[in-house]
């Protein structure tokens, strides 16, 4: 980890982001910035049958814990920055939902900590979805035991640290 703890944005709000701008953020000029890693959610439409999905959150409490989990994540990798946007309210498919995005020196700390964070974002952060199916009644989406199971797997599991000649999954040049 770096001597300074990384930069930490958490936003949740119900207007969209611009991916580019949100990356080009974590790099900023910073020379010791050698990967972004970053995952973008996109509402889907579930075969035709989903007109919108209802995105509810307790504000204050979402970026609370959604910062917690990030603050894990620096602790477990040697992190330079992490972005968490996260929207709220009513998406149609086809829209964006969730960006997590890493900066790190390395690929392996970046990609790991990206995987951690949107695990943990699924089963922790305090968001409820509500489906509007095209036709018929919706109605709130139940937390799924494979969400549980992806985030239990980090629990016996060390970070994926680079050694100090580099990359833990390259040899040196």
């Amino acid at each position: 980890m770096t001597a300074d703890a990384p930069q930490i944005i958490v936003r949740v709000g119900i207007e969209d982001f611009d991916i580019g701008t949100e990356i080009d953020a974590l790099q900023a000029g910073d020379p010791a910035v050698g990967a972004v890693a970053s995952f973008v959610g996109y509402c889907r439409d579930e075969g035709g049958r989903l007109a919108a999905l209802e995105l509810e959150h307790y504000p204050g409490m979402a970026e609370a814990e959604i910062g917690r989990v990030a603050a894990e994540a620096a602790g477990r990798w040697p992190l330079l920055g992490i972005t968490v946007v996260h929207r709220a309210g009513r998406i149609r498919p086809g829209e964006r939902i969730v960006l997590v995005a890493v900066s790190s020196s390395h690929r392996a700390a970046a990609f790991s900590a990206c995987e951690y964070l949107m695990d943990f974002l699924k089963t922790r952060a305090p968001f409820w979805k509500k489906e509007h199916p095209a036709a018929g009644a919706g109605g709130w989406v139940e937390a799924k035991a494979d969400d549980a199971a992806r985030a239990d797997r980090w629990k016996d599991q060390a970070p994926t640290l680079p050694s100090a000649e580099g990359s833990p999954n390259l040899p040196d040049l």
